[in-house]
């Protein structure tokens, strides 16, 4: 039996919003928010946290958290989990981003039912709601053959509806294959070692998404569709929507 592990990547520098994981939403670090939820949605799984940080080590150390310490200067959290698990040693790796708080049981053993598959990257994927989310760059797009194996991820709103010149409105988007990219994923531990080596592509370099390298290089990466509700925290106003829900009492890890 393959052994499976949950890596979460942990960088203390964000651009979009400075020192995030440390940001405290009630009292407590947002990384901390993550890692309790993990550990209540998926207890029978190793959970590991590959930081690059000391404070992030220490913020973790009172929940008894086991963390590996990473290279400052890795390009992507994919990069990082394949130096942690060098450590950890997994046959089969989930990558929970230390920013989704609302991860879900289901969404991660989805992730892993797919990961035991033939491909050797998993990820998930939700339908867009409304236009303006559909078109907010920061809201990362995936679009998926009749397989479910993604073939393009973009921060542009695609598909791209022609006729109406991209102006599209809610019931449209709701209708159609509108997919929001969640930033879970799942990897064979030998697509792992092979990540770091990969020369970046073209396509990664212009819409900074690790996951275009994966598709650049031929290998493919099975899609898993999710209806459980996210918060990825990318800026402080998605902290104040995630502490918001907090005080309505739905999802406190």
């Amino acid at each position: 039996m393959p052994r499976i592990a949950i890596i979460v990547p942990c960088r203390l520098e964000s651009k979009r919003f400075q020192r995030k994981l440390l940001h405290k939403i009630k009292g407590k670090p947002l990384l901390c928010w993550v890692a309790e939820r993990i550990n209540r949605v998926a207890p029978d799984l190793d959970l590991w946290f590959a930081v690059d940080d000391i404070s992030l080590r220490d913020s973790l150390a009172p929940g008894g958290f086991r963390t590996v310490m990473t290279r400052v200067d890795h390009a992507s959290g994919t990069d990082r989990i394949a130096e942690a698990n060098r450590t950890v040693g997994a046959d089969l790796v989930i990558n929970v981003q230390a920013d989704e708080p609302l991860v879900s049981a289901q969404q991660i053993r989805m992730l892993a039912e797919l990961i035991r598959g033939p491909a050797d990257m998993a990820t998930l994927a939700t339908r867009f709601t409304t236009a303006e989310d559909f078109r907010n760059p920061n809201q990362v797009k995936v679009v998926c053959d009749q397989n479910g194996r993604a073939i393009y991820f973009s921060r542009s709103p695609v598909p791209y509806h022609r006729d109406r010149g991209g102006e599209v409105d809610d019931a449209w988007v709701a209708a159609n294959p509108c997919y929001r990219h969640l930033g879970l994923y799942a990897y064979k531990a030998r697509l792992l070692e092979e990540f770091p080596g990969l020369p970046r592509g073209r396509l990664e370099e212009i819409e900074r998404l690790e996951q275009l390298r994966v598709i650049e290089s031929g290998r493919g990466i099975a899609v898993g569709f999710t209806d459980d509700p996210t918060i990825g925290v990318d800026t402080p106003e998605d902290a104040g929507k995630f502490e918001d829900h907090l005080g309505r009492g739905q999802g406190g890890a």
